[in-house]
């Protein structure tokens, strides 16, 4: 009959073993891949230009002046966290508020508000739904193709350019389906934001 005495050394043994094979081997051999070929995203899909990092593609950023296109709704939070030398960190999180909500429909209610002051443009044209409503992550950084036409006008009057001008950065940053196939077209805010600055080419 086996003893607990006896069965510990295998254990520890076959513990050892799958540590070392699924905590190091494995995760270094997909490491290594991905840095390999695919090693922008492997590092955070983080845009640099001439060495200083300008955010991450995949992240949202808040823009509300008039001179830049505005994105999903985040809801930020300045105040709970701080780094090592106290330093006020943000984040942003969904806002798991339910639809049929008061507070949800006032927040609908403020953001349309605001939208339609900064587009006097486009007052007879409905607002593109993903203008008023947050992400599930809270920080998409795509907005649909109808979002951002929305926003030309302004854009165009603010930076002292055509629509078509900004019309054409738009379709530089817009993403197709997947595969041709999958999903709807996107368009990535910050992308057009840098290229807006003259950042992004």
């Amino acid at each position: 009959m086996k003893t607990i005495k006896n069965i510990l050394p295998k254990a520890a043994i076959i513990f050892l073993i799958f540590t070392l094979f699924c905590g190091v081997l494995y995760t270094g051999v997909v490491t290594g891949f991905a840095q390999l070929i695919f090693p922008d995203k492997a590092n955070g899909s983080i845009i640099e230009v001439d060495g200083k990092k300008y955010g991450c593609e995949l992240l949202g950023q808040q823009y509300t002046d008039d001179g830049h296109m505005w994105g999903r709704i985040m809801n930020l939070d300045v105040s709970t966290f701080k780094d090592k030398n106290g330093k006020t960190l943000m984040y942003a999180a969904p806002s798991n508020l339910s639809p049929a909500s008061d507070e949800y429909k006032a927040l609908v209610k403020e953001r349309v508000e605001k939208l339609r002051a900064a587009n006097p443009d486009m007052d007879e044209t409905a607002i593109p739904v993903d203008l008023v409503t947050c992400s599930g992550s809270g920080l998409d950084p795509h907005i649909s193709p109808a979002a951002a036409e929305y926003q030309v006008a302004r854009i165009a009057k603010a930076n002292n350019m055509s629509q078509d001008e900004v019309r054409t950065i738009i379709d530089k940053c817009t993403d197709g389906r997947f595969l041709g196939v999958f999903g709807e077209k996107t368009v990535n805010v910050l992308k057009v934001n840098l290229m807006l600055d003259g950042i992004l080419k």
